[in-house]
């Protein structure tokens, strides 16, 4: 599985940012607005981030030798995890900056201005979101193995040192 390029997760918030943004002024050209953001959101996605980022401090652990064992499937499905978190946290950033465009020319308003704060904090923490998903697929990555044949014709692990010659002859 290949690790999740920053400019997919870019084009994927541009997009939808573009996207809600048709979404939210079509909405508010038939007299519909939609709430501001409930702090609620906010706490849901940094608690997200922070259970994404654990799950993958384990893995990290076990690749450092700092942890003793790990299940494959739970390192695989940590992976995963990130992989969606990172995903998720673009889509949503870009829905609640397409919020917060919407709003701009109206930020004399003092409820418009509310509903923008309100978005770009949510914005903000999906960006968190984002950005832990793409650190834990990076602690999942498994480090290069040394595939050069060494003495005796076994490949050397990474660490392994050649052994040194016999200085008796």
């Amino acid at each position: 599985m290949q690790r999740t390029k920053v400019t997919t997760l870019l084009l994927v918030t541009v997009a939808t940012t573009l996207l809600g943004w048709l979404v939210v002024v079509g909405l508010e050209r038939r007299a519909t607005y939609l709430p501001a953001v409930p702090w609620v959101v906010d706490v849901a996605l940094v608690g997200l981030a922070a259970a994404v980022f654990w799950a993958g401090w384990a893995v990290r652990s076990y690749l450092k030798g700092r942890r003793p064992s790990l299940d494959p499937l739970r390192a695989a499905r940590t992976l995963v995890l990130a992989k969606a978190a990172a995903l998720t946290g673009s889509l949503l950033a870009g829905w609640y900056l397409a919020q917060v465009v919407a709003v701009l020319g109206d930020l004399a308003i003092e409820a418009r201005r509310d509903r923008a704060v309100a978005a770009g904090i949510a914005a903000a923490c999906a960006l968190v979101l984002a950005v832990v998903g793409l650190v834990v697929e990076r602690f999942c990555q498994l480090p290069p193995e040394d595939t050069e044949p060494g003495p005796g014709g076994r490949s050397r692990a990474p660490g392994d040192h050649e052994p040194e010659a016999d200085s008796a002859g």
